[in-house]
């Protein structure tokens, strides 16, 4: 069989974009910001993760600019090797000592993060326990440690409990959750999780990507959120998106830090982050411990347009704080042509459709920032309920409406 057939026979992107709904990879031509130019249009941007709205701020352009010129564009090899920066040292301290934890150890992308760590710290005697819902970097890493893996049902403390229950005692044993779940907004139990890690011997891992500078009294995430900061044994998170770079981090206490440093092959054998993504991710976050405010108008900017949907009547997914809300669009034919209308409309936002939702419960994400303005929030309100409130309900009467549109 040809090895190619399956790229051959995969047709969903040229359907897609013969039907004129193809919703990705369209191009910027600004920087990151509440509003943005792509592909020579306005758009009011509601599906980034840029929370604490720092990837255009001067101090963080400057701090990339300053450490460039130093250090040059990148590293050319390994933290190991050559590729050690003191910036890198200092970024790694100072988050540290922000969330609490004895040490930290930064990797070249979040994605990269999740691999490095659970690959690292389970192996083939030991058994990792998955949430449903986790990101697909947690998923990958569970395979590449060769663990066990028992998921659970998202968030249902009895199923979790069920799995440990009737796991091998005699096995390492790792819950792994993500802080904030990234399609629904959902926060973590941890109280819950930690409480039956402590019953069965477990170690926590939290994936706190969308947790950290969004929720806790200083933006330091979910452990922070619930007051259990010294209960989770490992927290990871990004750079990406509350702090404005590129990259990863881990803490954690010094000896599980240092395990991983020597053992983790996906941080061993890359690249280390650029002089840039280092120092840009340090000026945030310095900014977020001399500016505990920003996460605290981030969620007041989400309350405030979660209130502006439900009272446009829209179905949204309305169970967190967080500044993350999805909006159901069911099938997912009703949901590209909600992406493209919205876009055309100057309003961008993220289509979530199988295998990232079931088929009938597809969404548009919208995601916000501390710096949108409530003038700019109703704008988009409006749009998105003028929308989604003429757009046909079946897929056969959408097909008609994009005939007719064409």
């Amino acid at each position: 069989m040809d090895l190619f057939k399956k790229c051959e026979d995969f047709k969903t992107v040229e359907e897609t974009k013969a039907l004129g709904i193809y919703p990705y990879f369209h191009a910027l031509e600004s920087k990151q910001d509440i509003v943005v130019n792509m592909e020579g249009k306005r758009e009011i941007m509601i599906g980034s993760n840029n929370y604490l709205g720092l990837t255009g701020d001067p101090r963080v352009i400057e701090a990339g600019v300053i450490a460039m010129e130093k250090f040059g564009s990148g590293v050319s090899g390994s933290r190991f090797l050559n590729g050690t920066l003191t910036t890198h040292v200092i970024l790694e301290k100072e988050l540290a000592e922000f969330l609490n934890k004895e040490d930290c150890v930064t990797f070249s992308t979040g994605f990269q993060t999740n691999l490095g760590i659970i690959s690292a710290i389970a192996g083939r005697n030991d058994i990792i326990f998955c949430d449903r819902e986790n990101h697909a970097s947690i998923y990958d890493g569970a395979r590449l440690s060769f663990a066990k893996m028992a998921r659970y049902k998202h968030s249902d403390m009895e199923d979790l409990e069920k799995v440990l229950e009737n796991s091998d005692p005699n096995k390492g044993k790792l819950i792994v959750t993500d802080g904030v779940f990234s399609m629904s907004g959902d926060i973590a139990k941890l109280p819950e999780i930690v409480k039956l890690a402590k019953k069965y011997g477990a170690k926590v891992m939290v994936d706190d990507a969308h947790g950290f500078g969004v929720i806790g009294e200083r933006g330091r995430g979910t452990a922070e959120y619930f007051g259990l900061e010294d209960e989770v044994d490992i927290i990871m998170g990004t750079f990406s998106k509350s702090l404005a770079s590129l990259g990863g981090y881990m803490v954690a206490d010094r000896k599980v830090v240092e395990y991983v440093k020597h053992k983790s092959r996906p941080f061993i054998f890359c690249a280390a982050i650029t002089p840039s993504n280092a120092a840009t991710a340090l000026e945030a976050l310095r900014i977020l411990r001399a500016e505990p405010e920003r996460p605290k108008e981030l969620l007041k900017i989400a309350a405030y347009v979660r209130a502006g949907l439900k009272n446009k009547g829209l179905d949204i997914i309305d169970h967190s704080i967080v500044p993350i809300i999805p909006i159901y669009t069911y099938t997912m034919l009703r949901t590209l042509v909600a992406c493209k209308e919205l876009f055309n409309r100057g309003v961008y936002v993220n289509p979530v459709i199988p295998p990232a939702a079931p088929e009938g419960e597809c969404l548009i994400r919208t995601s916000y920032t501390s710096t949108h303005t409530e003038e700019l929030m109703d704008e988009a309100i409006e749009i998105i309920s003028d929308v989604l409130n003429k757009l046909p309900e079946t897929d056969e009467d959408l097909m008609a409406y994009l005939q007719k549109n064409e």
